[in-house]
């Protein structure tokens, strides 16, 4: 910005003009130099002391995080180096735009946090117009009072921990151009003023509990150029979207949004409308409209009707996914294809003919997967075509019209036909007369199903679930996609089952350790099942274990099925999971694995790694897996010591009995859709923290209750509290940290189901214990001489979301144990 020189300078500088005419030409030099070098001091912009003193007192309530340690009484915030993580840009002695980017896995703020006062602090910089604050643990609803930042244009509190709705206060920032509140806990409908604010460009909402359907006044943000809700809880049409020009993004993954294919403009170039419940064919003249389209994503719907195989060529596509549907059509060697298209998913359709000479592999890395279809492609992936066409019919894709055939070959035919039939009964009448002539009562021996089986989604299940998550796609947490395994494999793996490999066996089969051909690790469970269970009796099942993929669960990598030649029935199958080599959880508590103990810190890590995974069961699917009847010997540890969840509720084997039926360890009936099914949980829960905090561990009911009446008795008071730690880890954890870790467990242990937190409360205030623990950790080296504030510990927070609850098998860790 040029510098405005005041008149007493200007004065200075032309007298030193004045003294002669010879000297005119170097005092125009002198006069330029010292323009420049007092634009070179005062050229820069100095804060106002009172927005210095609003910027320090930020830092204050944010409690001194690490990327605000540089802001020391010496800082001049204008001229600060600006990087990813934090950058001040001032205008005329005002912040005008705040980037403050935390810690991707910042825990929320203590208790003592308030955002109301966060907030009231912020309006005091009223020409802010780029306000960025990231993964900073904010909590709380958002306050209306941000519509005081009456410039406001970017507004992004991504990566947070706040919920409610959206407060209508906002439809009052004119000026607004983009809004980002990914991966918060909003909840509740989209509001239908959101179409009020006309100038809005970005609207992403992504990973956030919002539900309803969507307001049809989003169709008139003419100006909008990026949508994305994925990762909700929206149902119903999505509203008619072609008037919006400008859309380039439209991103709805992981919603329950459909059924019928949303209208667009064509200047789309992304277009994800994955795990929804679209059941439409799609338009081909639309689609084929989208010039400038990169990446089409429609998988895991019910699709149905031929796909447009032009969206092949379109000029910019470089990634295709239609996996999981009910497409069809007929592809042909001649087929063209964008040489810019790097990723397609033609996976788990009905299509039929030859894969295309320009998808075949190449020189390119290109990845092409086209299993589950009836292509003629010689692979044992590939149905026959019948599978294609009786399949379509089924999900009312009629065939094509044939073309009319003349009265006299109607004819011809239906005589041809009578007399086929006669010769057909006859025929078949000799022919079972020598079957039941030679029918012995020996039994057929059982054979291998080799046909690989689809994962994609049946009707049933796109009925009744949604999944939610980016990292729930095929092979997103580092471990191999799921798929169909042979008999052969696993008998390599275990060497023909022998004993060595036998690890335990539950109610419901047995589980062995096996090394695949790759040197992998994998656990084995075998099943053996009724003769009337037929592969269909499984397959929606198998496919939605498939999905369950999540960093604290341990996951399904396939499955085998062994059927009887007689009737094609299942006479045993094989669920292959992923191996969790360090034991569970107990082993590390109370038996020393190995000679090692958890210390007070990891058993909060494990505590919080534990909550997230039922979290998972319970909110990452609809309807919830509920009723799981935890215990902690099904709490398997990584090798980074990481917590996984091994046994959880499916209804798998209804042949077997319901997985989770029996009594449960807090006194009711299981059932895995019964009311307060999710409250269960967090009494199994309270358990493993108890046996997490005493050291010791618990196998009956009274054992529980004794020591949940000496917890309750030595809460409030602190040497009381302390014995009751276990002697290994009392020294090391803080007073704070214990106190909220005993206050967690007796709520979890309460008998009253309705007043047990929700596992969002539970979660919540271990982040808190974790936190306080690492600051008393660290209290010989405190982040300011400021001092942070210290945060009280009372009891927990009233609940702040209500969320739904999940289920799988059980046994030593994969799937089965013994109740």
């Amino acid at each position: 910005m040029p510098c405005m020189l005041s008149s007493a300078m200007r004065r200075q500088a032309v007298s030193l003009c004045m003294i002669s005419a010879m000297e005119r030409a170097f005092c125009s030099s002198a006069l330029l130099v010292l323009v420049l070098l007092l634009a070179a001091i005062d050229g820069s912009w100095h804060l106002q002391s009172s927005q210095s003193q609003t910027l320090f007192r930020l830092q204050q309530l944010l409690y001194y995080p690490r990327v605000l340690s540089s802001w020391n009484s010496s800082t001049d915030f204008c001229n600060s180096e600006p990087n990813p993580s934090l950058t001040v840009v001032c205008y005329e002695e005002s912040v005008t735009q705040l980037h403050i980017i935390g810690n991707r896995r910042a825990r929320l703020l203590p208790k003592s946090f308030s955002i109301d006062s966060f907030v009231t602090t912020l309006v005091k910089l009223p020409d802010i117009k780029v306000l960025t604050l990231v993964s900073l643990g904010l909590w709380g609803p958002l306050p209306g009072k941000f519509n005081r930042l009456s410039s406001l244009e970017i507004f992004n509190v991504s990566s947070n921990f706040l919920f409610g709705a959206i407060p209508h206060e906002l439809s009052s920032l004119a000026s607004l151009q983009t809004l980002i509140l990914d991966e918060n806990m909003f909840s509740g409908q989209l509001p239908g003023w959101i179409g009020s604010i006309s100038g809005l460009k970005v609207l992403s909402l992504r990973k956030n509990a919002f539900n309803g359907s969507l307001p049809s006044s989003l169709s008139g943000l003419s100006g909008l150029r990026v949508l994305d809700l994925a990762n909700n809880r929206f149902n119903g049409e999505v509203p008619d979207l072609s008037h919006l020009t400008n859309l380039q993004v439209l991103d709805v993954e992981g919603n329950s949004l459909g059924p019928q294919f949303p209208r667009l403009g064509n200047k789309l170039v992304t277009l994800i409308l994955s795990k929804n419940r679209f059941r439409s064919g799609i338009p081909a003249e639309e689609v084929g409209s989208f010039y400038q389209l990169q990446h089409l994503d429609l998988s895991s719907n019910m699709f149905i009707g031929p796909f447009p195989m032009s969206v092949l060529s379109l000029p910019g596509i470089s990634y295709l996914n239609i996996s999981q549907n009910k497409f069809t059509g007929r592809l042909n060697l001649n087929l063209s294809c964008n040489s810019e298209l790097m990723v397609v998913d033609l996976s788990s359709n009905l299509l039929t003919g030859s894969l295309p000479t320009c998808l075949k592999p190449s020189s390119k890395s290109r990845l092409i997967a086209y299993w589950g279809n009836c292509l003629a492609t010689g692979d044992e992936n590939q149905h026959p075509v019948s599978f294609c066409s009786n399949e379509a019919l089924a999900v009312g894709i009629l065939p094509q019209r044939k073309k009319k055939v003349s009265k006299v070959g109607l004819a011809l035919g239906i005589t041809a036909g009578v007399i086929g039939v006669v010769l057909l009964v006859g025929f078949l009448s000799v022919f079972v007369r020598r079957v039941n002539s030679e029918k012995t009562a020996k039994k057929a021996p059982p054979r291998l199903i080799t046909e690989n089986a689809t994962t994609g989604y049946t009707s049933k299940l796109l009925s009744d679930a949604r999944y939610i998550s980016q990292t729930m796609k095929l092979g997103a947490l580092g471990i191999p996609a799921y798929r169909t395994f042979s008999l052969e494999e696993l008998e390599y793996a275990t060497n023909n089952f022998e004993t060595s490999a036998f690890m335990g066996e539950g109610s419901q089969g047995q589980i062995y350790r096996g090394k695949l051909k790759d040197g992998s690790f994998v656990a084995i469970r075998c099943l053996k099942m009724k003769k009337s269970c037929s592969t269909q009796n499984f397959m929606h099942h198998i496919e939605l274990i498939a999905k369950l993929r999540h960093r604290h669960l341990v996951s399904a990598l396939g499955h085998c099925f062994e059927c009887y030649l007689d009737d094609s029935t299942v006479s045993r199958m094989f669920l292959v999971f992923e191996f969790v080599p360090n034991g569970n959880l107990r082993s590390w508590i109370s038996d020393g694995h190995m000679g090692r103990l958890l210390t007070w810190e990891q058993r909060i890590s494990a505590a919080i790694g534990v909550a997230k995974g039922i979290q998972f069961l319970h909110t990452g699917i609809v309807p919830g897996v509920y009723a799981n009847n935890l215990k902690i010997t099904d709490i398997l540890l990584d090798n980074n010591l990481g917590p996984k969840i091994s046994s959880y509720n499916l209804p798998l084997l209804e042949g077997l009995g319901k997985a989770g039926q029996g009594i449960h360890s807090s006194g009711s009936k299981d059932n895995a859709g019964m009311k307060d099914g999710d409250k269960l949980d967090i009494y199994d829960f309270g358990m493993i923290l108890l046996e997490l905090i005493v050291g010791r561990p618990l196998k009956t009911k009274s054992q529980v209750d004794v020591l949940k009446d000496q917890l309750q008795g030595s809460i409030t008071v602190d040497d009381a509290r302390r014995s009751m730690v276990d002697p290994t880890v009392h020294r090391a954890c803080s007073d704070e940290s214990l106190k909220t870790m005993m206050e967690i467990c007796m709520r979890c242990l309460l008998k009253d189901t309705s007043e047990r937190p929700s596992i969002e409360d539970v979660l919540w205030n271990l982040q808190f214990a974790s936190q306080v623990q690492d600051g008393w950790l660290h209290n010989s080296n405190p982040p300011s001489s400021r001092g942070s504030p210290v945060p009280a510990v009372s009891s927990l927070p009233p609940p702040r979301l209500h969320l739904t609850t999940l289920e799988t098998p059980r046994d030593s860790g994969y799937g089965e144990h013994e109740r």
